[in-house]
């Protein structure tokens, strides 16, 4: 592909792309560090960019709804969407994830007790652990809400380890993430080529890049059970694939923000270009790459 004729087809020629999941990004990237409520109209717009027609925007947004995840009002003819206050709970845990500094990762082995122990598996599985019996899951990431009859244990490695890759090898599909890291390595590389290369965007193009962007990390980074490194193959992408992301998301955002402060509409207003949490967030970016 020419560099001169780059457009979102290339982010776009593999992506599987659902409204509701993608309406979530929306809401992750551009509505959480601003606040308020967002025109459903810029919802149709800014999907319709990425192929997502307009009856499955109201479709997915009557869902989230339904799921405790938005609330709709009305104001005229107008109708508004924002987060309900559990689902902000939720996206800025998300958004700590994926813009701040990761969490060292801490061994943990929990004890499935009580009559909920398989909704606490669940639970689990989840948040990156897996099952070592019927009633003993390990993991590293933080822990979801659980039971009162879980029983918590903090672990550490002792001595060099040597099997830890094994354990994780055995126990967690590494090679599924692996795969996954590694075609947004190639995809996303290809567009930052292109960028370099005189590829030209237009401001709602921007926004859709960094959209699609936050969108195909999100997918990764919330499912990969972020192991310490000790247990990851010597290889893994993750690190690499982290600065990629970050180095798009701050060049993409000048663009982008300016396009939401100038189209994104809340019931009292524009939403604003930039808010001192989109600032912590690019800062945050800076220092990875």
């Amino acid at each position: 592909m020419d560099h001169e004729d780059m457009s979102l087809g290339l982010l776009l020629s593999n992506a599987s792309l659902r409204a509701a999941s993608f309406i979530v990004t929306i809401y992750g990237d551009v509505v959480e560090p601003r606040g308020g409520a967002i025109w459903v109209g810029n919802l149709i717009e800014t999907c319709a960019e990425v192929g997502i027609s307009e009856t499955l925007v109201r479709t997915a947004a009557s869902r989230l709804v339904s799921a405790g995840q938005l609330i709709g009002e009305r104001q005229g003819r107008r109708s508004y969407y924002r987060l309900t206050a559990a689902a902000q709970t939720d996206f800025a845990a998300a958004a700590r994830l994926l813009f701040g500094t990761a969490d060292q990762p801490v061994w943990r082995f929990v004890y499935l007790g009580g009559a909920a122990f398989e909704a606490d598996a669940r639970a689990l599985e989840q948040a990156g652990y897996t099952r070592l019996g019927s009633r003993l899951s390990i993991g590293a990431r933080p822990l979801p809400p659980l039971s009162a009859g879980a029983v918590v244990f903090n672990a550490e490695v002792a001595g060099a380890g040597s099997g830890l890759k094994q354990l994780a090898a055995e126990h967690w599909d590494l090679p599924s993430y692996d795969t996954a890291y590694r075609e947004f390595l190639e995809r996303y590389g290809k567009f930052s080529e292109a960028l370099n290369g005189g590829a030209k965007l237009s401001p709602i193009e921007h926004l859709a890049a960094r959209l699609l962007l936050v969108h195909e990390y999100r997918m990764i980074v919330l499912h990969d059970p972020r192991l310490p490194a000790s247990a990851l193959p010597d290889d893994w992408p993750h690190a690499e694939v982290r600065r990629l992301f970050a180095g798009l998301y701050v060049r993409l955002s000048g663009a982008a923000d300016d396009f939401i402060a100038r189209r994104f509409l809340t019931e009292d207003g524009a939403l604003p270009a930039e808010t001192g949490a989109t600032r912590h967030r690019i800062n945050e970016l800076l220092a990875i790459m």
